[in-house]
């Protein structure tokens, strides 16, 4: 049988008044009634019910995540930073894997606010203006977490990949690399279309050393890292330096050059544009762009408990600094 607050009033001797106050924190009780109604609660074993306490409140204290693949480091890492500062700040998380598909993310979203989630955290590789329509519909605030919507509209927290990517291809330049190639997420990523594709493009220009050739177009997984150098090495000159969209792929560049004969860094260097634990487990180790993933997420939900609470925002478009963290996979 369900324990509900009639039943500790009733117990306790009390108003259902006084054991919602006892319940939500409130001050405005005398110590011994708060130790007798705590007592009873103890002993009936009574939990509060969520959903009646947001019927009351209007607000669920849930937040919905959608996230592209769970089992994939990088989006645990920033989902680690969003449930971290949920806790902080009481908020529940109904947790949702998308699998980059659409299709499910469209059905995920309406799924969440029929839930009557307070927020949404949202991330994912493509966002088009389906996903921009259903934002400015939702009745709750939305926040991007490592995902870009380019006309900023929405609030998102991002690096600047841009410039991260220009770093990486001006270093290997600077190295005296003169075919660099580039491992790519799928070319209608939005991040790597519009920016780290980009700026390996602009930067080899302006060098006059592109190629298009050595750009290459995985799909985020070790194997497709595999193909993607078994590609770069049938060209008939093959490239010196391999930049590589993220460290899955990149470990597969490395173990697939280096069974081909190949020494990284000696004979072939390998730039990651991620940083996660992968990165560290590799070697040599990469040399890879630091993301600062759990601070991404970690902001990610500040800004949102922000939203929700209609506190003051400086800005919704929040920039975070990166940096290039060189280890063994590159020379110098």
């Amino acid at each position: 049988m369900n324990i509900t607050i009639y039943d500790v009033a009733r117990e306790a001797n009390v108003s259902m008044a006084t054991v919602s106050r006892v319940v939500n924190g409130n001050p405005n009780v005398k110590p011994a009634t708060r130790k007798k109604v705590n007592d009873v609660i103890e002993r009936l074993g009574y939990r509060p019910n969520a959903v009646a306490r947001g019927l009351a409140s209007k607000k669920t204290t849930t937040v919905g995540v959608i996230i592209p693949d769970i089992s994939n480091i990088f989006y645990a890492e920033l989902a680690r930073g969003i449930e971290d500062i949920a806790t902080m700040y009481k908020y529940n998380i109904i947790l949702s894997n998308s699998d980059q598909n659409e299709d499910k993310e469209m059905h995920l979203i309406q799924t969440m606010l029929g839930k009557q989630v307070d927020g949404l955290v949202f991330m994912g590789n493509h966002i088009n203006e389906e996903h921009v329509k259903e934002f400015d519909r939702s009745p709750v605030p939305v926040v991007l977490a490592g995902s870009v919507e380019q006309s900023g509209k929405i609030a998102s927290v991002n690096i600047d990949y841009k410039e991260a990517a220009r770093e990486v291809v001006q270093s290997l330049i600077d190295n005296g690399h003169k075919r660099i190639a580039y491992v790519a997420s799928p070319f209608h990523d939005v991040i790597n279309k519009e920016y780290v594709l980009s700026a390996y493009k602009e930067v080899l220009e302006e060098a006059g050393i592109y190629s298009e050739e050595f750009v290459i177009e995985g799909d985020y997984t070790y194997d497709s890292g595999i193909e993607a150098w078994q590609k770069l090495n049938d060209v008939s000159d093959r490239p010196t330096a391999v930049f590589v969209y993220n460290d899955e792929m990149a470990l597969g560049v490395v173990h697939s050059a280096q069974e081909a004969g190949l020494n990284v860094p000696a004979d072939l260097e390998v730039i990651s544009f991620d940083s996660t634990k992968l990165s560290l487990m590799v070697r040599p180790q990469l040399t890879a762009v630091v993301q600062p993933l759990y601070d991404i997420g970690a902001v990610a939900m500040r800004l949102l408990t922000k939203l929700m609470n209609k506190e003051e925002v400086e800005s919704p478009v929040v920039v975070l600094p990166h940096r290039i963290e060189k280890r063994g996979s590159t020379k110098s």
